[in-house]
């Protein structure tokens, strides 16, 4: 059957306006004005800034307006060349009722360096045109900062000693479960690990352990935190140096005098702290050939703070002897206890004046005897004469 031609030009025309209604299927002008109304209400990253090579999620909220007409969306997804998805996107239907609010999260990789990136979250509408959307995206490839705030200038073996650091969160997101690990050989850590727990955006916090060496060794401290679920960390060393510490306390003992009073040697002077740390629990006490004796046979001064002092004086006998060793023994902030000795001379007058005054008591007992004796003898005299 031949067809006319201007026939199949009409037929041809109602095909091409028909389609387009077909394809369309739901599309009608109120549909299209709800979708209009839906809006991306709010962002969450984790970890809130990326490391390079970090793995996370977004989370894109998308709230529909509409007081008193659902929608329906049909197929959700982000990323971009740099910020990489790597969970599937949402495919079926769903629907976003009134003033309602659904959650769409995806996993994501950033395959990208130090930056700002702005990958694009994309919604298709049942009934309407898609929406997009640009979400900023940070990688900061910032580390967490371990910093040495006070510490020994030097080490003694065998000996606890304090280090005090400082852990600071310069990035802008939150990290999570920081802990300090501490190892080192031939040294003993309290504790070996000290955990942090979460540390904010610009936060900063003290972390200090002791330290007791046996041997010159280097510190390990190693960093480990969470930026979201991906481990890092941050290592540094510090060395163990055996030698005098200059910021130490150190007690001095000065004007010392020495004297006997009815044989018991008594030793009085000065501590003084010429250091730059307090010393705690200030000892002073004699040792042998002296004997402490009451009712000073230990001193004790107390704490002496940074150019602090106190007076002390300590009770002994010594024979056969001309020098006087004495202790003095103090500790420091860790509870170490350090001793140092003095050799007190005693002056061959003192010596001198000791055995004068030890000797003088014998003169004054033979005369009461001698008297005691005459008395009663002159007594038992009078007694018989008067009898008689």
């Amino acid at each position: 059957m031949k067809i006319d031609q201007p026939f199949a030009i009409i037929c041809l025309l109602l095909l091409i306006s028909i389609v387009p209604g077909i394809a369309c299927g739901y599309a009608t002008p109120e549909s299209i004005v709800a979708a209009g109304k839906v809006y991306i209400s709010g962002i969450d990253y984790d970890p809130g800034s990326f490391f390079t090579g970090d793995t996370g999620t977004v989370t894109v909220y998308v709230t529909n307006g509409n007081s008193n007409q659902s929608v329906v969306v049909n197929h959700a997804t982000i990323g971009d060349t740099y910020i990489r998805l790597k969970s599937n996107p949402y495919d079926s239907s769903a629907n976003i009722g009134p003033l309602q609010t659904r959650t769409f999260v995806f996993s994501v990789a950033a395959d990208a360096l130090e930056g700002t990136y702005y990958p694009t979250f994309s919604l298709s509408f049942r009934d309407a045109d898609s929406l997009y959307y640009r979400l900023v995206t940070k990688v900061d490839n910032t580390p967490l900062e371990l910093t040495v705030v006070d510490k020994p200038d030097a080490y003694t073996q065998d000996k606890k000693k304090t280090v005090y650091m400082q852990v600071a969160n310069p990035r802008n997101n939150m990290v999570k479960n920081v802990i300090l690990d501490l190892s080192g050989d031939g040294a003993d850590f309290s504790p070996s690990r000290v955990f942090v727990g979460n540390l904010g955006p610009g936060e900063k916090i003290p972390v200090n352990f002791s330290v007791t060496p046996n041997k010159v060794t280097p510190l390990k401290l190693t960093l480990n935190y969470d930026n979201g679920d991906n481990p890092h960390r941050v290592s540094m060393e510090l060395p163990v140096i055996f030698g005098t510490d200059k910021k130490a306390a150190n007690p001095v003992i000065s004007n010392v005098q020495v004297k006997n009073e009815a044989g018991i040697w008594h030793v009085t002077g000065d501590v003084n702290n010429a250091g730059l740390e307090t010393a705690n629990t200030v000892m002073v006490t004699s040792l042998p050939p002296a004997i402490p004796q009451d009712p000073y046979k230990v001193y004790v001064v107390g704490a002496l703070k940074t150019d602090d002092f106190g007076s002390f004086e300590v009770t002994l006998t010594a024979e056969n002897t001309d020098t006087i060793p004495i202790k003095l023994s103090y500790k420091d902030a860790d509870g170490n206890v350090y001793d140092s000795i003095q050799d007190v001379k005693i002056s061959p007058a003192a010596i001198t004046a000791r055995n004068s005054t030890s000797g003088l008591p014998v003169i004054p007992i033979t005369i009461g005897i001698a008297l005691l004796v005459l008395f009663v003898g002159g007594w038992i005299l009078y007694l018989k004469r008067n009898k008689k």
